[in-house]
């Protein structure tokens, strides 16, 4: 398999948008799981992240900016039992909230469609890993 450079494909566009890298430590012993985003927008520039008890949010950096909530306000990262799950929107919520009613993963995201957001139609990226057992499982 041909390593690539996460930096230099980043740096090979002028939006990168939003982004999800799911993979192993060089060791192969633990997960990797980063997420990143980017605005086009002064309210989608206007966020940050936020740890909570299960993963992270995005909250406004200045709430007095912040116009529309909608499609920059979401929780990327949930944590459910041994399950891990990283979005790049709100399905996060539904992912989560389905699964944890005995739901699976790929009947969780039939649910949702792309993003809302004219004229890009943003498509919704998912992915979920799983450890149990010293095994890691990524979807």
């Amino acid at each position: 398999m041909k390593a690539v450079s996460l930096t230099k494909e980043i740096a090979s566009t002028t939006y990168p948008g939003r982004g999800i890298v799911l993979g192993r430590s060089a060791d192969g012993t633990k997960a990797v799981i980063a997420y990143f985003i980017m605005g086009r927008s002064e309210n989608s520039r206007n966020r940050v992240f936020a740890e909570t008890a299960d993963g992270i949010k995005t909250e406004a950096f200045d709430p007095s900016k912040l116009t529309d909530p909608s499609l920059i306000i979401y929780a990327p990262v949930r944590v459910l039992g041994n399950k891990t799950i990283v979005t790049n929107g709100d399905q996060t919520d539904t992912i989560y909230n389905l699964m944890n009613q005995q739901l699976t993963f790929e009947q969780a995201l039939r649910t949702r469609e792309f993003e809302p957001d004219a004229p890009n139609y943003t498509p919704r990226i998912s992915g979920i890993v799983k450890c149990s057992d010293g095994k890691m499982n990524f979807l």
